[in-house]
C-alpha cells in the first residue's frame, strides 16, 4: 500500500484542550478518523525525546535523547526519513523549533522550511498561519510522499502562561485552525496524522503525570477507518504507520506497532 502523508505535530497539545478549546474541528475530526485521544508518549515527557521516539519508533533508553539537547547515537536507528529516502520518496519538514532538525540525517529531505518563532503569542500564530500556507503551496506543486509539519506555539504558551488556561486553549484553537486549513487543501490520495509529542501541568511537562504522558493520535484519510477509536496507542506506533502507508520497509528495530493492522 503507497500513500502521500502529512503528519501535523502540536507541541503540548493535550487531549483535553481539544475538547476545551473552542474550536470543535480536531474534536468533530474523531467521527472521519482513527482515533485515539488517551495515547501515551514516552518518558521523559519532554519534546526531543518525544519526537526522536516517534521518528525513530524506539524508546529513549535506546536513542539515547533525555533532554532537548541532541547527541549522536552509538547504534543509529533509522527513522522514517531514512525509510523514505531509501526507497527514493520525496520529503519535506516545516517547523519552528530548531533543535528538530537533528530528526533527519543530511540528505534525506528534499526540501526544509525554518522559522524561528516570535515571542508574542499573535504574532507565533501569524507565523504558523503562514508556514501552513507555505506547507499547503508546498504539497500542491511538488506532492511530496512525506510532509512534517510542526506547530510549536501550544507549548511556549503552555510554558508562559500555564496549561489548561486562557492563552493555551485560544493557542490550542490556532493550531486546530492550521490543521484545518492543510486538511482542507489536500489533494486526493494524501492521508492526514495528527498528534502531539506530550502533554502538560502547570507550566511544566516532563514527568510521568498522565497530565504529561497523555496525547491524542487521529489518523485520518482514505487509508483509515472513519470513526474507530483504538483502545490503545503509542506515539511509536506512528513511524510502522507511516511506513505502511507509503510501502516502505520499516526498521526492524522500531517498537511500535501499525495502527492499520489494531
Amino acid at each position: 500500500m503507497k500513500n502521500k502523508i502529512v503528519l501535523v505535530l502540536v507541541d503540548g497539545m493535550r487531549p483535553d484542550g481539544i475538547m476545551q478549546c473552542g474550536n470543535s474541528f480536531l474534536a468533530d475530526l474523531r467521527a472521519e478518523s482513527t482515533h485515539c485521544f488517551h495515547a501515551a508518549t514516552v518518558f521523559p515527557s519532554v519534546t526531543l525525546p518525544c519526537h526522536t521516539s516517534l521518528f525513530l519508533g524506539v524508546d529513549p533508553d535506546r536513542h539515547g535523547i533525555t533532554d532537548n539537547l541532541w547527541m549522536p547515537q552509538v547504534r543509529p536507528v533509522d527513522g522514517i526519513f531514512e525509510a523514505a529516502h531509501k526507497a527514493d520518496l520525496k520529503c519535506a519538514m516545516f517547523y519552528n523549533w530548531q533543535q528538530l532538525r537533528d530528526l533527519c540525517r543530511p540528505g534525506t529531505l528534499d526540501h526544509a522550511y525554518f522559522q524561528r518563532m516570535a515571542h508574542d503569542m499573535e504574532a507565533a500564530w501569524e507565523q504558523e498561519r503562514e508556514m501552513a500556507n507555505l506547507t499547503i503551496d508546498y504539497i500542491k506543486k511538488e506532492s511530496p510522499d512525506f510532509t512534517f509539519l510542526y506547530i510549536g506555539s501550544v507549548d511556549e504558551i503552555g510554558h508562559h502562561y500555564g496549561w489548561m488556561g486562557k492563552e493555551y486553549l485560544d493557542t490550542v484553537a490556532h493550531a486546530s485552525d492550521c490543521i484545518k486549513r492543510v486538511k482542507e487543501a489536500l489533494p486526493e490520495g494524501y492521508q492526514l496524522i495528527v498528534t502531539a509529542d506530550h502533554g502538560g501541568h502547570d507550566r511544566t511537562h516532563g514527568t510521568r503525570l498522565p497530565e504529561d504522558m497523555t496525547i491524542p493520535m487521529l489518523f485520518w484519510g482514505s487509508a483509515f477507518e472513519k470513526g474507530k477509536a483504538l483502545a490503545e496507542a503509542n506515539i511509536k506506533d506512528i513511524a510502522p504507520t507511516v511506513a505502511e502507508l507509503l510501502g516502505v520497509k520499516p526498521s526492524e528495530e522500531w517498537d511500535g506497532k501499525s495502527v492499520l493492522k489494531a
